[in-house]
C-alpha cells in the first residue's frame, strides 16, 4: 500500500498537472470506487463543471479544493485513498482504457486524469461544501497527527505509547498513533532508531522515544526526496517509479547481510505485516 512519501509524491504530480483543470467529463467504470453518499450520480453530477483547485494530504489520503467553474466559490472536495495499488495517469492523448481503469476525468482540450486500479480496493469521496472531508470521511476522523507537525513530538508520542502493550511495529502502523506511516517506513525507521520491532511499546525508554520521532520524520523526508518507494505496484503520474526502494537497510531484505554489521536480516510477520529487522543493531 502506498505510504505517506508516496502519497505525497502524487499529490505534488497532481498539484503540477492539474492547475485549474476543469472537469468537463467523468466516467466511472467501477461503482465499488466511489464511497461518498449518493453513489456515481451525486458524485459525477458535483465533481463535473468544477475546477480542480489544490491538493493538499492528511495521512494516506488525498484531498482536492474544487471550485465553481463561473466563480470562486467553493464546490466541495474530491477525496482519495490509494489503497493498495491505486495510482493515476495523465494522458495528453485519447487512449483505451485497460480493464483496470476505474475512473476518467477530461477537461476541454482532452487532457485525462486516469484513475487505475488492480485490486479495486481505492476508495473516492465527493464532500459538500458544507463540511469539512474529515466530518463525512470516517478514516480522517480517526487519524493522529502528521509526522511533520507540531503535534508529533517525544511528548505526544510518550504518552500515546505509555499504556500500550503491543509491539512498537504495531504501533507505528496504527494510524490514530501517527497519520502516514506503513510497514515500509515502520521498519525503516525503527532501524535507524535502533529499536527491535517487537519490543512492548510501552517499555520503550525516553531516549528511545526521541530517537524515534527524528528517525521517523528523517526517513519520511529523504523517501519524499526520492519519489517514494517501488516494490511493487507505486508509479507517479508519469509512470516512473520511486528511487527509495534501493536505499531501504532493512525492508525487502530479509536474509540479506545487514548493510552495517554484515548480520543477516531477520523477517517474521507482525500484526500480520512482514517485518524487517537487524538483530544485532536493533535491541
Amino acid at each position: 500500500m502506498p505510504e505517506l512519501p508516496e502519497v505525497e509524491t502524487v499529490r505534488r504530480g497532481l498539484e503540477d498537472r492539474l492547475k485549474h483543470f476543469y472537469v468537463q467529463d467523468i466516467e466511472v467504470l467501477s461503482e465499488r470506487t466511489i464511497s461518498s453518499i449518493g453513489g456515481i450520480s451525486v458524485f459525477n453530477g458535483n465533481i463535473k463543471g468544477s475546477i480542480l483547485g489544490n491538493w493538499t494530504r492528511r495521512g494516506k489520503y488525498l484531498i482536492c479544493y474544487l471550485q465553481s467553474q463561473n466563480s470562486d466559490d467553493h464546490a466541495g472536495w474530491l477525496v482519495v485513498h490509494l489503497r493498495m495499488t491505486g495510482q493515476f495517469k495523465w494522458l495528453n492523448s485519447k487512449q483505451l482504457a485497460c480493464s483496470h481503469t476505474r475512473v476518467r476525468f477530461w477537461n476541454s482540450i482532452g487532457n485525462e486524469i486516469r484513475f487505475v486500479d488492480t485490486r479495486n480496493f481505492g476508495q473516492m469521496w465527493w464532500v459538500s461544501p458544507e463540511h469539512k472531508p474529515s466530518e463525512k470521511v470516517n478514516g480522517l476522523m480517526r487519524l493522529g497527527p502528521e509526522p511533520f507537525s507540531n503535534d508529533f513530538n517525544p511528548v505526544y508520542l510518550k504518552k500515546s505509547l505509555s499504556t500500550r502493550k503491543r509491539s512498537i511495529k504495531a504501533s507505528l502502523l496504527d494510524q490514530t498513533v501517527v497519520a502516514g506511516a506503513g510497514n515500509i517506513y515502520a521498519d525503516e525507521s525503527l532501524f535507524e532508531a535502533g529499536i527491535i520491532p517487537t519490543k512492548e511499546s510501552r517499555n520503550l525508554s525516553e531516549i528511545e522515544i526521541n530517537r524515534l520521532c527524528n528517525s521517523l520524520i528523517r526517513v519520511l523526508r529523504i523517501s519524499i526526496g526520492k519519489g517514494g518507494t517501488s516494490f511493487k505496484d507505486f508509479r507517479d503520474l508519469e509512470g516512473t517509479n520511486g528511487n527509495y526502494g534501493g536505499e531501504a537497510w532493512v525492508y525487502g531484505r530479509a536474509n540479506k547481510s545487514c548493510k552495517k554489521c554484515g548480520t543477516k536480516i531477520m523477517k517474521k510477520k507482525l500484526s500480520g505485516r512482514g517485518t524487517h529487522w537487524c538483530p544485532n543493531c536493533q535491541k
